[in-house]
């Protein structure tokens, strides 16, 4: 059920408006004339035109001096990365290269005939030539190889590209005894002068990489021999061929002692130190002949090799010293032209705001008949128009509150006109009770002094604010006429820290609430029904709460209720009139969060929150 509510009277806009109006004075209109007086600043054609130069010089700036600087590192990392890139990508092919050739190792130890020949230390005439014509075809079948060399521990040999120089054992030789150290594992020799064996192709030392293997028995793991291939170095130059970092950069190789693998033709790469580091990747600088170089380089774990990157700084960065001398010719004559178009521009935007400017000031010396005309339908002809209906605005508030001033001094003239009725009320009602006590009806007694509670709490003689204790003696009044009339269909209690009672809240808050429970809570439920009444200080605020054991009611309109509540604008609440007018009263006395908020299930009653300033006597 709805609950009327004594309303405080308000003038409408209909209202008798007087014959002549005063002159209005507006203290707030005039203060920013002060404001403009004592502190004079640029003007705003002075202004835009700085910031326009600024907006143009910053670029500039940015482009002819900043971005050469950030795009010359760019550019740096940028080849740096490629290069790092490049040496990996030429690490990983010779890797491919000299794992080929280990490949090829293994499969010519796999063959029956080398295999018996290791084992046995020696072969026939009729088995070296049956292995002479594997080694043949191995050779045929791969270009890169110019060379196949087996040697036994027995000091004999076997090749289809090699002879024996001298009688001197082969056993002996360096490349021999550095592989017999580490037997299973393939060891690389770059350029081996000065061995024991000579190409039938002609192929010398300097053109070709010896990979060799130590070959172990499969039964006891003891070393039997070695087989040596002589990988062309060309097939290293096709590697590199056309992996050139920058316009003059070049790769290089170099095996672990730093003496050179493969190079190309170039005075630079005799200059750069090749010490061998144990780091896997290393980068530096350099300088030859004035000229700056960066070196990068990269360390095979496999063939132990580095491959080393070498680029010019200056070639690098020629293009990004053009773009700076470039971009300081364009930036100068573009910072000419903008000072002509600042001027043209900034001109063209400032007299419609100056004119603006010009009315305003009229405005606050109080005429507000001036309007804003002109414009060529852009956002100033907005800010124009927006102008106009301001002023309108003004003119019509200002009439407005006119208007209601007057009317609320009619109503207040009405109010104390009404006082004589409250007071006619009490003595009657006091009467009544009198009777009724001399006549022993003690429930007239109650009934009329919980009703006389009421008006009087319900009046208190036009305060908005009273005191927690009267507002919950006015429930306790309202609860005890119904407890009256419905008898036995509902309990109440009410419960209250007694720290609270002086608080002061906004009356005739919670009865609207109280009523709604009775009528739409425990009378619609089988049964008995009880109300709670509940005050009590949370998070600096006052919750008071309104709980009943009703019938309740659908979670759908529990949320569209609660989200009724939190719309900006008085709320479209289908709980009544009552509760929309204690909603709206709260909310806009003391703003958001205040206000109520629902929570209730079908069967399971409802209760009600009232958030509440917690205020002294102090505060108000």
């Amino acid at each position: 059920m709805d609950t009327f509510w004594p309303l405080s009277v308000n003038a409408h806009p209909e209202a008798e408006q007087p014959t002549a109006e005063p002159a209005v004075h507006n203290p707030v209109l005039r203060e920013p004339t002060a404001r403009f007086g004592k502190h004079r600043t640029l003007s705003i054609r002075l202004k835009l035109m700085l910031y326009f130069l600024a907006l143009v010089f910053l670029p500039l700036l940015t482009l002819g001096i900043i971005g050469p600087m950030l795009y010359a590192r760019s550019i740096e990392r940028e080849t740096t990365s490629h290069t790092e890139r490049m040496i990996g990508q030429v690490t990983q092919n010779i890797e491919f290269h000299v794992l080929e050739m280990e490949r090829l190792i293994d499969l010519i130890a796999e063959n029956e005939a080398v295999s018996s020949f290791f084992w046995r230390g020696t072969a026939s005439i009729p088995e070296k030539l049956a292995i002479v014509k594997v080694l043949s075809m191995v050779s045929d079948t791969h270009p890169d190889i110019a060379g196949i060399l087996l040697v036994s521990d027995n000091d004999d040999f076997i090749s289809n590209d090699f002879y024996r120089i001298t009688r001197d054992p082969l056993t002996a030789e360096r490349w021999y005894n550095v592989a017999r150290e580490v037997p299973g594992n393939v060891r690389l020799f770059s350029r081996p002068i000065g061995r024991n064996i000579r190409s039938t192709r002609n192929f010398g030392p300097e053109q070709v990489v010896s990979v060799v293997k130590g070959i172990t028995g499969p039964e006891d793991g003891r070393m039997r021999g070695e087989i040596l291939i002589d990988m062309k170095l060309s097939a290293i130059g096709e590697i590199l061929k056309g992996t050139s970092p920058g316009k003059s950069g070049f790769l290089f190789i170099a095996d672990p002692d730093g003496d050179l693998v493969y190079a190309p033709v170039n005075p630079v790469v005799f200059r750069i130190p090749l010490s061998s580091t144990p780091e896997d990747t290393t980068s530096g600088f350099i300088t030859v002949n004035g000229t700056d170089y960066q070196v990068l380089s990269q360390r095979s774990l496999y063939t132990g090799w580095r491959t080393i990157g070498v680029f010019s700084l200056a070639d690098v960065l020629h293009e990004v010293f053009l773009i700076r001398y470039w971009a300081l010719i364009i930036g100068g004559v573009t910072m000419a032209l903008a000072i002509g178009a600042a001027f043209f521009f900034t001109s063209s935007f400032a007299r419609p705001v100056l004119g603006l400017k010009n009315l305003m000031k009229r405005v606050e010396g109080g005429d507000l008949t001036v309007r804003f005309s002109g414009g060529n339908g852009d956002e100033l002809s907005e800010l124009g128009s927006g102008f106009n209906e301001m002023i309108e605005r003004i003119q019509s508030l200002i009439d407005q509150v006119y208007r209601e001033q007057l009317a609320k001094r009619e109503a207040e003239l009405g109010i104390l006109q009404e006082q004589i009725k409250p007071h006619f009320l009490y003595n009657t009602l006091d009467t009544i009770q009198w009777m009724a006590q001399e006549h022993r009806v003690d429930e007239v007694v109650c009934l009329v002094s919980a009703l006389t509670k009421l008006f009087r709490i319900g009046l208190s003689k036009g305060r908005e604010l009273i005191s927690l204790a009267d507002e919950l003696d006015h429930v306790n009044s309202y609860l005890c006429i119904q407890k009256v009339r419905y008898e036995d269909k509902f309990d109440y209690e009410i419960l209250a820290d007694e720290s609270l009672q002086s608080h002061l809240v906004l009356r005739l808050i919670l009865q609207p609430l109280v009523e709604n429970a009775i009528y739409h809570g425990v009378k619609e439920r089988r049964g008995k029904g009880k109300v709670v009444v509940a005050a009590h200080a949370e998070a600096g605020e006052l919750h008071l709460t309104v709980s009943d054991d009703g019938a309740g009611f659908p979670s759908d309109r529990l949320a569209a209720l609660n989200a009724a509540l939190e719309c900006e604008g008085p709320p479209a609440l289908s709980a009544g009139y009552g509760i929309r007018n204690v909603h709206e009263r709260i909310r806009l006395t003391f703003g958001r969060p205040y206000g109520l908020s629902f929570a209730s299930a079908r069967g399971g009653g409802t209760d009600v929150l009232v958030r509440h300033p917690l205020l002294d006597g102090e505060d108000v």
